[in-house]
């Protein structure tokens, strides 16, 4: 065991502000050699502040979830703000999970021992709260502490910008680069967090900011419409479900059915194994009660409410729709609404997105991965989705996704389709007749050593495949150096390979487009599922996993 980790260890310990965290670095240090692999892990280097901020493991050291870590992120953006000339307020807000609000009150001392005026959420409350919070009050940015649909040993430390410093498209949005670096750089510029002086709490905001983003999501629906709907929800142990319910009410639906042993906040999410609706087994619980229910929607949402998930009554029971059905779904409706503005996606999305805005005459663009992008594809944008079950219905309140507001949206268009005697398959099943059946799936690979995704993107790159589905490639696009993104394309083929930004996995976007024959919907759904089933084999063999 190397002399200088031991060194590195001590200094991190007398630096670090948390006797919890000094604790469990002593028992560590003591526990040598035999921690060594541990403790050598937790400094490997420092958690990396990019543009989906900070996000880690809740655990002493550099490179963990921490209050030295967290108190260095937050010295750094606020020194950031000022040399940017960022003037205003930075909000606060934070979910339920383990250190949350530990994390969030410290970054508000931190604001204000800078002289920077912190306002601090009144309580755990969603993301899109926050995102809301941060246009409303015209803030210089906003942090958002929270891991997402992470496991309970998570945490992270989200930044977004105001209109000063993000510009219109940007205002209320995730940081992009070159912020992302700059603040980086900030944080590696904090000297001993000794001297990293500490104020006052800051403002506490009141309910008022919770009641305005109830009453302004409650406003993107349209007035008067159908509400005759009976859903089921969860928000998976998340900090949604209070706002959830207050947003249908204020929109006049009747209360949905909750599942009772998920709606109230736990960071452990004790009833699923990763608290991510996208999970297989996440919704079981959702499902169980929308069939007790004889609900017409079940709708979940991820821990914090910025996603949001659909299932749908089918002949085998309940269907969680795919991000890209709820995706096209959405911006049909908005679009039959009249909505104006560009419909944006990202390249891993399903290109029926594209071609349903060119048939109805709306602007479209098309973005790399994450709503950062999305939401800046326009600063006129009316619609964005990513097929990881992001939506953003209402960029002009939330410029980011709102699994809240997407909710109230999908249960607007199900009562109106009620209403006609039909149903969110009815209306899936009439744009698969005009524009073809466009079946997606995902081949997701997690991994335990990160290293593995970069030799699987190498094999596939060196090693394309010559045909898809027994037809030849038409196009190969790899967005190397600036992405790591790697896209093959046949006549009715795409697959779109990349490394997950926020978890250790690996994946790979499979589209089939099949054409519907005099109107048989079904026989080509069946064809289509059984050529991704295909498809998703071929590409296993590509990536050799």
């Amino acid at each position: 065991m190397a002399l200088d980790l031991t060194a590195a260890a001590e200094t991190w310990l007398a630096d670090d502000p948390d006797p919890a965290s000094r604790d469990e670095l002593r028992t560590l240090i003591d526990g040598l050699p035999g921690t060594e692999a541990e403790l050598r892990d937790r400094f490997a280097g420092p958690l990396t502040f990019g543009t989906a901020g900070l996000r880690g493991r809740l655990r002493a050291g550099p490179n963990g979830m921490n209050l030295a870590v967290v108190t260095r992120a937050a010295a750094g953006l606020v020194a950031w703000l000022t040399e940017q000339g960022g003037t205003g307020p930075l909000v606060i807000g934070y979910d339920a999970r383990y250190g949350s609000r530990d994390f969030a009150e410290r970054t508000a001392r931190v604001a204000t021992g800078a002289g920077r005026e912190a306002l601090l959420m009144p309580g755990t409350l969603p993301t899109p709260v926050l995102a809301y919070a941060v246009r409303t009050l015209d803030a210089v940015a906003g942090v958002m502490v929270t891991a997402s649909h992470n496991p309970p040993q998570d945490n992270g430390y989200k930044v977004y910008l105001g209109r000063e410093l993000g510009g219109p498209a940007g205002d209320g949005a995730q940081i992009v680069p070159p912020a992302d670096t700059g603040i980086e750089a900030a944080i590696r510029a904090v000297g001993p967090l000794a001297q990293v002086r500490l104020g006052g709490p800051g403002t506490l905001l009141d309910d008022k900011i919770i009641a305005g983003y109830v009453s302004s999501a409650a406003a993107v629906l349209s007035d008067g419409g159908p509400r005759d709907l009976a859903i089921a929800y969860t928000p998976l142990h998340g900090v949604g479900g209070e706002t959830v319910l207050a947003a249908f009410a204020a929109a006049g639906f009747p209360p949905p059915a909750f599942v009772p042993n998920q709606f109230t906040p736990d960071p452990d999410f004790p009833t699923v194994a990763f608290p991510n609706p996208e999970e297989p087994g996440a919704m079981d619980n959702l499902l169980a009660l929308a069939a007790a229910h004889h609900a017409d929607l079940a709708i979940a949402n991820d821990p914090d409410a910025d996603r949001c998930a659909v299932a749908i009554p089918s002949a085998d029971g309940w269907r969680p729709l795919r991000g890209d059905e709820l995706g096209v779904l959405l911006a049909d409706h908005l679009i039959r609404r009249g909505v104006p503005g560009t419909y944006a996606t990202t390249i891993v999305s399903s290109q029926l997105l594209g071609r349903l805005s060119q048939a109805r005459g709306v602007p479209y663009a098309e973005t790399l991965t994450g709503f950062k992008w999305i939401v800046r594809a326009d600063e006129d944008l009316a619609f964005g989705y990513e097929e990881a079950l992001g939506y953003c219905v209402a960029p002009a309140m939330v410029r980011d996704k709102d699994g809240i507001t997407a909710a109230l949206t999908v249960a607007e268009l199900a009562a109106s389709l009620k209403l006609d005697g039909k149903t969110l398959a009815d209306r899936l099943d009439e744009l698969a007749a005009e524009f073809g059946v466009h079946a997606t799936d995902q081949l997701s690979v997690r991994v335990d050593d990160l290293a593995e995704i970069g030799v699987a993107m190498g094999r596939a790159r060196s090693n394309p495949p010559a045909t898809l589905l027994g037809a030849p490639l038409t196009g190969v696009n790899d967005l190397l150096p600036d992405n790591d993104v790697l896209t093959f394309r046949t006549a009715a083929v795409r697959v779109v390979i990349r490394p997950s930004g926020t978890e250790p996995k690996l994946k790979a976007y499979l589209e089939v487009v099949e054409p519907v024959a005099d109107g048989d919907v079904a026989a080509a759904r069946t064809r289509a599922a059984a050529a991704l089933r295909t498809l998703r084999e071929e590409t296993a063999a590509v990536l050799g996993v």
